[in-house]
């Protein structure tokens, strides 16, 4: 069984963002392994790009703040390695089609292996397009994350049958960031999915608070948040890990209580 199978084997799951980098590469590294352990059941580590469309305006600043403290894509790689050692949280990259293609797609699939990623979640390459990097996903054993949106309707059915590793629900349209109230029907989207599919489907997006947790995971497989935890890590810096994990752990506890 995969790794992110796993992580909604038993309950609903928590899923963790960070951006890899911020504040810097040895707090990445400690980081990821003690939010394992607060409780996240999978956690995407974003690889920082310059123009990273689907963020808002918290995580484009993390990924300003990762590149120059002078992350790159080779030394997340080595990061992600050794992190491994430590935790079999499953693990997956959140990244942008140019860095895959720039970096070369079957390299950049064959790097993930070798440090034990997952999977990876490519938000600019629409479903119809896949295929430029689906196969050699595929073929790496890596699983390419799909994501449906309000907006999918009558596409969700056809995106939930080819869907792998899990579903990544977008509740609200624009980009990342936090949002005091989510309105989206995320109990219909998931109907369509399970109606075709059996595939985890995760909500992510906006997230922020213990009760939304609790609402997005009650009509779902689990919760994503991105946007909150790198706001800790920007406001605390190096000495972010036990705030990062102190929220992990009461975001755990409502997606549970779901």
């Amino acid at each position: 069984m995969n790794r992110i199978s796993k992580a909604f084997e038993k309950n609903k799951a928590f899923i963790a963002f960070v951006t890899g980098g911020d504040p810097d590469l040895d707090t990445t590294e400690a980081l990821i392994p003690q939010m394992a352990q607060a409780g996240a059941d999978l956690i995407e580590i974003g690889i920082p790009f310059s123009d990273p469309i689907a963020e808002g305006v918290v995580i484009q600043a993390a990924d300003e703040r990762a590149l120059k403290a002078g992350t790159t894509t080779d030394k997340l790689f080595d990061m992600v390695r050794r992190v491994r050692k430590k935790t079999e949280v499953p693990l997956v990259f959140m990244t942008y089609i140019n860095p895959i293609y720039t970096y070369g797609a079957e390299k950049f699939m064959k790097r993930c292996v070798e440090c034990g990623i997952d999977g990876i979640i490519v938000p600019d390459v629409p479903f119809e397009e896949r295929e430029e990097i689906s196969a050699i996903c595929e073929s790496a054993g890596i699983k390419l994350i799909s994501m449906i949106a309000p907006t999918s309707k009558e596409r969700i059915c056809m995106i939930a049958k080819q869907a792998k590793g899990f579903l990544y629900c977008v509740s609200s349209l624009g980009v990342t960031g936090v949002r005091s109230q989510i309105t989206t029907n995320i109990g219909e989207m998931v109907q369509q999915v399970k109606a075709v599919s059996d595939i985890p489907c995760a909500v992510g997006f906006g997230i922020a608070t213990p009760q939304q947790a609790q609402e997005m995971a009650s009509c779902s497989d689990g919760a994503i948040v991105g946007s909150a935890i790198v706001k800790i890590v920007a406001k605390y810096g190096k000495e972010c890990i036990k705030p990062v994990c102190d929220y992990v752990q009461e975001m755990k506890d409502a997606v549970l209580s779901a």
